[in-house]
């Protein structure tokens, strides 16, 4: 059998020649620096356009809500790597980024595929959204997988944050089917799980997100993105007033040894 040519690989996101740089179809020098925002050339670049005036003040609200919250672990695994490292900023941000997962950052993605099939099986079967709603809880339960983007440690009402974001997208016009498909997943869970749960902001983040036409692939670099800023300040504090090694210490004095030991051994008290 002949075999043609390989086809050659391409990329839509970028290319340059000695004189142009052109980032999805734009001159970067002549069209995009001084000329658009960070929140901008964001969209651009993962969406392929430039955002309309309503998806650049949802993204942008959604950044800035996620980017700073306190000493979570990410914040802690960065600040503890730094001060055992502090030659390596980039190393020190990506520890912070490693353990974005399933629990931290990552469960927008998750909550964002949640409300899309929703959304999917309202337009197949009719009825209401609480029925789509409902039928998906029960099937993730059935599953036992968790429901992501609802319940909150310290926000037990509601999250502030949360309902700012639906309350922009209410004002800006792009409060649409998976802020509904939200809020109805929110209204069914007492009954699936016999307690409410509120939505949090990693329900808020993508429903307003794909309401606004951002792609559901990639809303976990939101997230991502919004917290590498967070990260980089609070390695900054940590260079000019350091708790790494404070958090270290208070992690090892907060735990009891109580595995294997040779006869007579005790451990220092904490």
């Amino acid at each position: 059998m002949k075999i043609g040519p390989a086809t050659q690989p391409t990329t839509g996101i970028s290319g340059s020649n000695p004189d142009t740089i052109v980032i999805r179809g734009h001159d970067l020098v002549h069209d995009l620096i001084g000329r658009i925002s960070f929140t901008d050339h964001v969209w651009l670049l993962v969406c392929g356009t430039l955002p309309t005036e309503v998806q650049r003040r949802i993204l942008d609200a959604t950044l800035v809500a996620i980017a700073e919250h306190g000493l979570v672990p990410s914040v802690q695994a960065a600040r503890m790597t730094l001060a055992a490292a502090p030659e390596a900023l980039q190393g020190a941000v990506a520890a912070g980024l490693l353990g974005c997962g399933s629990v931290i950052l990552g469960a927008s993605e998750a909550a964002g595929r949640l409300f899309s099939e929703v959304v999917a099986l309202h337009d197949k079967v009719g009825g209401t959204l609480e029925q789509a709603a409902s039928q998906i809880v029960g099937r993730y339960r059935t599953e036992k997988r968790a429901i992501p983007g609802y319940g909150h440690p310290l926000h037990k009402g509601f999250d502030p944050r949360a309902a700012r974001l639906i309350e922009l997208a209410r004002e800006l016009g792009v409060f649409g089917r998976h802020s509904q498909a939200a809020l109805a997943v929110e209204s069914v869970l007492p009954s699936a799980i016999g307690k409410p749960l509120v939505m949090n902001i990693s329900s808020a983040i993508p429903c307003v997100l794909l309401d606004a036409g951002y792609p559901l692939l990639a809303l976990r670099g939101v997230p991502i993105l919004a917290r590498t800023a967070g990260l980089i300040g609070h390695l900054l504090e940590e260079q000019t007033h350091p708790i790494g090694f404070a958090m270290s210490h208070a992690a090892a004095s907060a735990i009891t040894y109580d595995g294997p030991a040779p006869e007579g051994f005790v451990a220092n008290e904490n």
